[in-house]
């Protein structure tokens, strides 16, 4: 307690040198910066993952079915029977995908053929990601099957909604031998009209999906009722974890039950790790602007001789005297570190109320159009445990030196 008292009246009072206090000033305001810096910088990157999770909400199902292993669920359509009887579930239904060769006037480029039913558009916001020169169709009377396209896919085959030129569709031969002589037999196609291209602003969804009936998937496959997934929607009221385990526990080990963020692991994951990397970098910085504390703490060791002097003669030990430095040094880290978590804390919470930094780009097709930024507790707490723990460092270096200078001045004296 004593060394914490002298140390709290060392930090405030004014030193006889203002030397002292211009640098002291300096590394609280170097501290404090460079954890402002790391608030914010954390904070932006729980604003892309809310809007990264955003997007994804709208064309991804609040659950998704998958097999545990291979590729496709068999006898799907029965098993939607049993799915729908658990409460919390409103519809269930099953997605057929497959990699596919798609060609368009002359244009060709792979895609990821994926086939719906007509209730998709129940099941996702597909129909507002739709374009307003077409619609989300899968089927008319009149004219046939419909495929919606992504921007992606639309621009590498110049297409466009209309009723002048078809998609083409050709997968594989999933059953049968196949004949070198004749390699056109090795493919089963189809053809569709474009109805409509989305844009969903995240380039696993925009670059190369073809969204057509799963009559028409299953036809190109050789299906009847086998599917590659479930996509379900629930009730409003209802909780995703709780739905998921009593499906988990319904279907067994052999099907996997996916919430959003399941569905999109690995996008997730990259961003967390992303996020962790900059807080290293950041550390880093804020390691290097704590060398100032060295700085400060070795000038103030100089200037407070005469009372060190006078604290040894009353019979203060030379690891008292050591621990006020040791103290003064961690003291002025938090200082800092504290003011700036206040200041990144302000600055954050600002952003999120008038939005000042803005995105670069054409705004008129982005979801929005400013940083997009959320403050954690956690983010918090790991800014300031990093700050005591550089502050921590740095006093222990000024406090070898301390019990350096009392060796060659105290002792001598």
């Amino acid at each position: 307690m004593v060394s914490l008292k002298i140390a709290l009246r060392y930090l405030v009072s004014k030193k006889a040198h203002s030397a002292v206090n211009i640098i002291s000033l300096i590394s609280v305001a170097g501290v404090a910066l460079a954890t402002a810096a790391i608030v914010c910088v954390l904070s932006v990157f729980n604003g892309f993952s809310d809007l990264a999770y955003k997007q994804i909400s709208t064309l991804a199902p609040d659950l998704r079915i998958e097999p545990a292993q291979g590729k496709i669920i068999t006898r799907a359509d029965s098993i939607i029977g049993t799915i729908q009887a658990i409460p919390g579930i409103d519809l269930a239904e099953p997605t057929l995908e497959e990699r596919a060769l798609a060609i368009y006037d002359g244009m060709q480029t792979p895609v990821r053929a994926k086939g719906v039913t007509e209730s998709y558009s129940k099941l996702t916001d597909i129909d507002r990601l739709t374009k307003e020169d077409g619609a989300f169709i899968l089927q008319d009377s009149t004219w046939g099957q419909f495929a919606t396209i992504s921007v992606g896919t639309a621009l590498n085959l110049g297409a466009r909604p209309g009723f002048v030129n078809h998609l083409e569709l050709y997968v594989p031969r999933r059953e049968g031998r196949i004949n070198p002589a004749n390699p056109a037999r090795a493919f089963r196609s189809d053809t569709l009209l474009v109805g409509g291209v989305f844009q969903m602003d995240q380039a696993e969804f925009d670059t190369d999906v073809v969204i057509v009936p799963l009559s028409v998937m299953r036809g190109l496959l050789n299906y009847t009722s086998e599917a590659s997934a479930i996509e379900i929607r629930l009730k409003p009221d209802a909780s995703p974890d709780e739905v998921a385990h009593r499906l988990q526990d319904t279907l067994g080990q052999s099907m996997l039950v996916k919430d959003r963020l399941r569905q999109q692991d690995s996008s997730f994951r990259m961003i967390k790790m992303e996020k962790w990397i900059t807080f290293m970098l950041m550390a880093f910085i804020l390691l290097i602007a704590s060398f100032n504390v060295i700085s400060t703490l070795s000038m103030l060791v100089i200037e407070k001789e005469d009372n060190i002097r006078t604290l040894f003669a009353l019979g203060a030990s030379k690891k008292l005297i050591s621990r006020i430095f040791f103290t003064e040094g961690w003291l002025i880290s938090l200082l800092g570190g504290l003011i700036g978590i206040a200041l990144g804390v302000i600055l954050c919470a600002s952003q999120q109320a008038f939005g000042f930094i803005k995105l670069g780009g054409n705004h008129d097709m982005m979801t929005t159009d400013i940083y997009p930024v959320r403050i954690e507790l956690t983010d918090l707490a790991a800014a300031i445990f990093l700050v005591a723990v550089i502050g921590w460092l740095t006093s222990s270096a000024t406090s070898l030196f301390t019990q350096k200078r009392l060796k060659r001045r105290i002792v001598i004296c």
